[in-house]
């Protein structure tokens, strides 16, 4: 399965992911932004996010008050987060595209380059990854930001496999459903399975279960690669996002 037809599966229960998607919107573009502030000072920055999803990220920096655009491999995603800006009365540039063409974008360049939520290592090399970090550099103006957030694969026990990752169980209209993901590891890189299970009154529970590959790839790794293409000023930032966030100057 496609990381493309991973995300346009699930693109109508992603927000399940989260206990409180609203919540997490706000919480997630305060963070980003004040991260944001602290490196190119106060004001209305144009942010390109390069991996949005449903718009968890982008959402919440358009609504404080950002010029956003965001693109996305799904054209699931996309349309899910076209119609959540709609809804909000939010004014978005989306686009379906690849990270590592995201030079390309007509309004380019930009302040800030964002990938967040472990989009990274949906790229299964390191040589994916570092096209797709020129390509961040090439997006940006001069001394602009590139901010990604990835999961810390240091910190995880790879000798256990498969490996149960709890996410909670969601209310949803009618019922619920309970979120979870199961991992496979195969050496570097894992399979990643995600699963929906509604059970819905006076039905029969259904699942919807959708897979992907990820690269296991370390920080360390990911801030050579931020280095061999051409960023400086590469910063790890632990204990203010809910992943570790590396924010490279262009």
């Amino acid at each position: 399965m496609s990381v493309r037809e991973f995300y346009d599966e699930i693109a109508a229960v992603y927000h399940l992911v989260y206990a409180d998607w609203e919540a997490s919107i706000q919480w997630q573009a305060e963070i980003l932004d004040a991260v944001i502030r602290e490196r190119l000072g106060a004001g209305r920055h144009r942010i390109f996010d390069v991996s949005c999803g449903i718009g968890t990220q982008t959402l919440g920096l358009a609504a404080l008050g950002h010029e956003v655009a965001g693109a996305d491999l799904s054209p699931g995603a996309v349309a899910r987060a076209s119609r959540e800006a709609t809804a909000r009365g939010l004014e978005i540039d989306f686009s379906v595209a690849d990270m590592r063409d995201c030079d390309g974008h007509p309004r380019a360049p930009f302040d800030i380059v964002l990938a967040a939520d472990n989009a990274v290592p949906h790229l299964l090399t390191d040589e994916e990854i570092l096209t797709a970090f020129e390509a961040f550099r090439r997006a940006l103006r001069p001394g602009g930001l590139a901010v990604i957030s990835v999961r810390d694969y240091a910190k995880e026990d790879r000798s256990i496999t498969p490996q149960m990752r709890p996410f909670g169980v969601r209310s949803i209209p009618g019922g619920r459903c309970s979120v979870f993901q199961v991992w496979d590891f195969d050496g570097p890189r894992y399979d990643l399975a995600m699963y929906f299970v509604r059970e819905i009154s006076g039905r029969v529970p259904d699942v919807l279960i959708s897979k992907s590959r990820y690269y296991a790839i370390s920080i360390g790794a990911l801030t050579e690669l931020m280095h061999r293409a051409g960023f400086g000023d590469v910063e790890r930032i632990d204990g203010r996002f809910f992943q570790p966030v590396l924010v490279a100057r262009g």
